[in-house]
């Protein structure tokens, strides 16, 4: 891995954070990334997804994704914990599009009060609550994928 959990980049499933998906479909498999500061939840989901044939990229905060000069292709979905450390995952978004990167996001949050549901949807930006029940991540990602093409 050309990354360290030490240098706040993206690291691999055995370093806990995935950074590319071993078990991809090939070039056209759609890229998830993943930015929660909750290393398990960060594995848990990279797997999953992972076994889904995505090729995941994770991180354990907003500034290690803003620093990795990697850029979407192709088909790609932000999923994004509202609550990272230092900066929102709302704000996050906002960084992205003014870089240009308009792959669609969504929030992961628990407890969304009505200002944060507001202005998510302002952005346009679905929020799935935590904890994470059943397949509606996993829905709400196809659906913003779908919604690409």
């Amino acid at each position: 891995m050309r990354a360290s959990a030490e240098a706040g980049l993206a690291v691999s499933v055995a370093q806990i954070a995935p950074h590319t998906a071993s078990r991809a479909q090939g070039p056209a498999a759609p890229t998830l990334v993943l930015v929660d500061d909750d290393p398990a939840l960060l594995h848990a989901l990279g797997f999953a997804f992972e076994t889904q044939g995505y090729l995941v990229r994770a991180y354990k905060d907003a500034e290690s994704l803003l620093a990795d000069p990697w850029r979407p292709s192709g088909q790609a979905c932000f999923v994004l914990d509202q609550k990272l450390p230092g900066r929102t995952g709302l704000a996050l978004i906002a960084e992205l599009r003014a870089r240009h990167i308009d792959a669609p996001a969504l929030l992961i949050t628990s407890n969304p009060t009505p200002a944060l549901r507001h202005e998510a949807a302002r952005a346009g930006v679905p929020i799935v609550e935590k904890p994470l029940l059943g397949h509606v991540l996993e829905e709400k990602v196809r659906e913003a994928l779908d919604r690409m093409f």
